[in-house]
């Protein structure tokens, strides 16, 4: 699990067993848990996280898509999207 970023008291990271779906990125923190595609920049999953706090989220995801994307593309090469 190649940890992308910690923001915020935020972990960002993909798995490396998911190279078949579209570039997204994890976020733990305190036991929650949440996943968000990275383009375009949208929700995919939630557990735990207050929607106030999905919202922050979204918003880091958006500030650093191009950084997670990059991430991403070099991790699992253009077979990954």
């Amino acid at each position: 699990m190649p940890t992308i970023e910690r923001l915020q008291g935020y972990r960002f990271y993909f798995y490396s067993h998911e190279p078949n779906e579209p570039p997204h990125v994890h976020v733990d923190r305190s036991g929650m848990s949440a996943k968000f595609w990275i383009e375009p920049v949208a929700f995919a999953r939630n557990r735990g996280f207050s929607p106030r706090e999905l919202r922050d989220i979204e918003r880091l995801v958006s500030e650093h898509q191009q950084q997670f994307l990059e991430a991403w593309n070099e991790f699992f090469g253009d077979s990954g999207r």
